[in-house]
This record gives structure tokens, sequence and C-alpha cells, in this order.
């Protein structure tokens, strides 16, 4: 089982619950409609990796506030990426298909540790430099519906593990990335930092997937 760290223990989610369409202007920026309803779909344990592969310039990362889950309740809060392969997701909206082979194939959720939430999700916010650049900033003012709402939409029809991640949408500022890319994301609780991640874009070990 792969894992995330969380107060410098190893916590092995079951499953990521993503949330898609959660920015204004994400959905602008693509061209989307804007759902009646939360877009929710999940990946496997398998997604989760501590490090960014390349899969080619088809390949899109999408910064995410993330939460821990524990007894229905969001414990912690981390930063995530959830990889996406674009052809393979057009061509599923355009067919009326599942996503999963656009959003949950191995290496997808790129996560970094999670820290305690001590405070509650309100001010909640990150920001994703690419290379140095400003590229991503969003939080909880900007989503379109809330952790405490998503928890309970997704337990209408499932259930949460202990340990399960919630990745709760990404704002606007989406793109592609090469092998060599640096990407530092910061989440801040308004305006206390609560954590700093570093990635840098290594290849895939068997090559393009």
């Amino acid at each position: 089982m792969n894992h995330i760290w969380y107060q410098n223990k190893k916590i092995a989610s079951s499953k990521i619950v993503c949330i898609g369409r959660n920015y204004l202007r994400h959905i602008e920026e693509l061209g989307n409609e804007i759902p009646q309803k939360s877009v929710i779909f999940c990946k496997p344990n398998s997604a989760i990796s501590p490090i960014i592969y390349d899969f080619g310039s088809n390949c899109r990362f999408e910064g995410e506030l993330c939460f821990l889950i524990e007894e229905n309740k969001a414990i912690g809060v981390g930063f995530g990426f959830d990889l996406t392969k674009v052809d393979e997701q057009e061509y599923a909206k355009a067919k009326g298909l599942p996503w999963e082979r656009a959003k949950a194939f191995d290496a997808s959720a790129v996560m970094s540790e999670f820290v305690k939430l001590e405070r509650g999700v309100k001010g909640l916010h990150f920001k994703l430099y690419q290379n140095g650049t400003l590229v991503q900033n969003g939080g909880y003012d900007l989503m379109i519906h809330k952790p405490e709402q998503i928890i309970k939409r997704v337990n209408e029809f499932m259930s949460f593990e202990d340990g399960d991640i919630l990745m709760s949408g990404t704002p606007e500022g989406v793109g592609s990335f090469c092998v060599g890319d640096t990407f530092v994301a910061k989440v801040y609780d308004k305006d206390t930092l609560l954590l700093e991640s570093r990635f840098v874009v290594k290849p895939h070990p068997r090559g393009d997937k």
C-alpha cells in the first residue's frame, strides 16, 4: 500500500475522493459547464506518489488543497496534484465514458505531507509556483462546494474510511510540465504558513506510460 505522511506517521489511504469543477474561473478556463451537482470521482491507493513523474506533454497538473479524513471529518490538510491525461479526458467526456484512464492512473496523485487542522478550514488557501512563477492561487473562499458540504454529499452514496483523502478541486492556472520543472506549494491558514513543499519533476523509471 502506498501512504501519505501525517504528523510523522505513515497513513495508508484506501482511496482518494476528488472533486471536479469546484472553482468558477477554472470551469471558465477549460470551457466547461457549471455543474448542478458536485462532480465526484475517485483515485485508488496506487495513484498516491511522493514525486511527480513526466507522462508527456499530454499530462496536466492541477494543484489542490487536500484533506485527511477521520470519522467523516477533516483532521489534516496538505497539498496535492491531480495529474490528468488531457487527451484521455477529452475523449471520455465526448463519449460520456468514465474518467479512470485520464485521472486514476498510477502516480496521478502527488501528495505533500499533511499537518493537523488546528482552526478549521475556512481560512485555508494555497499558492503554487512553477519554476519560481506563481501559477495557481485558491482556497476555501473561492470554492463552489465547501469541504464540509462535499463530505456530506459523498456520504449519501459512499463511505469515507479513516485515512482517506479528499481532494477539493483546482483553481485556474492548470498547465503542462516537463522533466526538470520545480514546483513549490505553500498552504496557509489566513496569513499563517502551515506547510511548504517542493516537488521536482523526474522521468518515470519505466519511461512514458
